[in-house]
């Protein structure tokens, strides 16, 4: 039995946004764990949850959504009790974030030497100097060539995967233990990809940081993670090490993921869809949200929603099937 107090613990957490056609549970009593030097990937649809969540670690929400229930547990201490003084001190410096889109995160009007060494000046009360110097060794730990002409350039000057190493040499100038990656290779080609998640594995490693990686690429949760999630409309419906979902894969909507899913072990396979689309956010349903697609789906699934269960070893599952078994 694990006996040692996990670096990030989330219990039931709720987020909701709150507009004129009414409560959208972007977040609905979602519950997980980091263990220090691990990777926890979340895996789903577009629309599932993933990056509300990510941003209610980080008290980023903004109107007009707000966290309404639940704990995170950093170290121990709830982040929600936290006032916003200490939580700017945390982000960046404990905590620290790469978003989807580096074109967009980065200030367009700024080098990226000034933008790196805002993180040192602000977290560390560095001089000008020492925090450029900083700036240079971050560009070079990260990969980039000729650091000491790239800190002068700005970022339309780079090519998209130097501007996202520039956000991770951002993201990682506090040496955080925690690292939230939000689908960093999104908008980069395959071969750029595979260098950045090569990129991200190598300094988790060498750094020993937990990292919470948010994707909808089984294959990079398959390469990357030790425990995945898999989120369906703002829950958690399954949840296990890495290893075991990719064997015994048990929720209808992971099977549909990995049916859906080309393979090349196989001469032939027809790749199967999962059937209907995403339920509208507005029209919350009363049983197992993914049961108008599912094509096991019974009565009581439409009528009551399963909690998630464990149903052997660090496997939970949230389904009537497993429930019931």
């Amino acid at each position: 039995m694990n006996t040692k107090q996990p670096l990030l613990e989330i219990n039931n957490l709720r987020t909701s946004f709150f507009t004129e056609h009414g409560e959208v549970k972007a977040v609905d009593g979602v519950s997980l764990t980091i263990d220090k030097g691990k990777v926890l990937g979340i895996v789903g649809e577009s629309g599932s949850g993933k990056s509300i969540l990510s941003l209610s670690i980080l008290r980023l929400i903004s109107h007009p959504g707000r966290i309404i229930g639940g704990e995170i547990k950093y170290n121990g201490d709830n982040l929600l009790d936290k006032t916003g003084r200490q939580m700017r001190h945390i982000r960046g410096n404990q905590i620290s974030m790469i978003f989807q889109e580096p074109m967009t995160s980065l200030n367009p009007v700024f080098t990226v030497g000034q933008q790196i060494s805002e993180v040192y000046r602000i977290h560390e009360q560095l001089g000008k100097r020492q925090a450029m110097d900083k700036a240079v060794e971050m560009l070079r730990l990260v990969g980039i060539p000729s650091p000491e002409k790239r800190v002068k350039q700005y970022p339309f000057q780079l090519s998209g995967g130097m501007r996202q190493r520039v956000m991770i040499a951002i993201a990682l100038a506090c040496n955080p233990d925690l690292l939230i990656a939000d689908e960093p290779t999104t908008a980069l080609d395959v071969t750029i990809q595979a260098q950045i998640l090569d990129l991200i594995r190598d300094l988790q490693r060498r750094l020993h940081m937990s990292v919470l990686f948010i994707t909808h690429d089984l294959g990079v949760v398959a390469e990357t993670c030790d425990d995945v999630a898999v989120m369906y409309c703002g829950q958690i419906v399954e949840y296990t090490d890495v290893v075991t979902l990719f064997r015994e894969p048990k929720h209808p909507y992971t099977v549909g993921l990995m049916n859906s899913l080309p393979r090349h072990d196989v001469e032939q396979q027809e790749l199967v869809p999962i059937a209907g689309s995403v339920p509208s956010p507005y029209e919350p349903l009363a049983g197992c949200r993914f049961a108008p697609r599912c094509p096991y789906a019974q009565e009581r699934c439409r009528e009551a929603q399963p909690e998630l269960n464990e149903v052997g070893g660090n496997h939970k599952v949230r389904c009537w099937i497993y429930t019931e078994h």
